[in-house]
């Protein structure tokens, strides 16, 4: 289970790097998993990833992504 969270973990951190690289900051802001230039993973665990309540990432209704600050 460690191998899958820190998988997790990592693949979650590039995400962010990535939409705070773009200045995703904001559902304003948000922008498509193309535009991010997220990888085949990245876009695998995106859904994931932005689905919780108290997550970082987050998704419009139109399946656009952003960070919460």
């Amino acid at each position: 289970m460690q191998v899958a969270s820190g998988t997790l973990y990592a693949t979650q951190q590039s995400i962010i790097a990535k939409l705070s690289a773009i200045g995703a900051t904001s559902r304003e802001k948000a922008v498509t998993a193309q535009e991010a230039n997220l990888d085949m993973q990245e876009k695998n665990w995106l859904n994931y990833i932005a689905g919780g309540l108290f997550a970082i990432v987050k998704k419009t209704k139109d399946k656009r992504y952003y960070l919460t600050t």
